[in-house]
């Protein structure tokens, strides 16, 4: 990949750092109200459950399914591939609770219901979380 055709990185915030840096230990951080338990992603600076500004970033298990998926075929930058697979994957730790990600797999292999694990891509300040295949949980 040339240097023109990386990723955009996204700007950190408050409420976004750890979801973008928690990589950095491995970890897929999401949004967690600490009173009510609810997850929240993308973050936001208050619960939409109860409505307490007490979130906080939890660990995840960085496994879920793929709930749909499309595929891209427009050059978005120079000397990117611009075949990929962007993906909504549903993690199990709430229902309804996305992440929306490529899925690092060709495009003809991703299908909805597929497992998925998290990995990421290291970029300067940034764990870019994006998602492969789960083998040991495609029973």
């Amino acid at each position: 990949m040339t240097p023109e055709a990386e990723r955009k990185l996204p700007a950190l915030t408050p409420e976004t750092e750890a979801f973008w840096t928690g990589g950095s230990e491995g970890k897929l951080l999401i949004q967690r109200c600490t009173q009510c338990g609810r997850y929240q992603h993308p973050p936001l600076p208050l619960c939409p459950a109860c409505r307490t500004e007490t979130m906080a970033p939890a660990p995840v298990s960085g496994k879920g399914r793929v709930k749909t998926f499309t595929v891209n075929h427009q050059r978005w930058l120079a000397g990117l591939d611009p075949t990929f697979v962007f993906a909504a994957v549903e993690l199990p730790e709430q229902a309804e609770l996305y992440v929306f990600s490529n899925i690092l797999a060709p495009p003809e292999a991703v299908r909805s219901g597929m497992p998925v694990k998290v990995c990421f891509e290291h970029r300067e300040d940034v764990w870019l979380p994006l998602f492969q295949p789960d083998d040991a949980d495609a029973g």
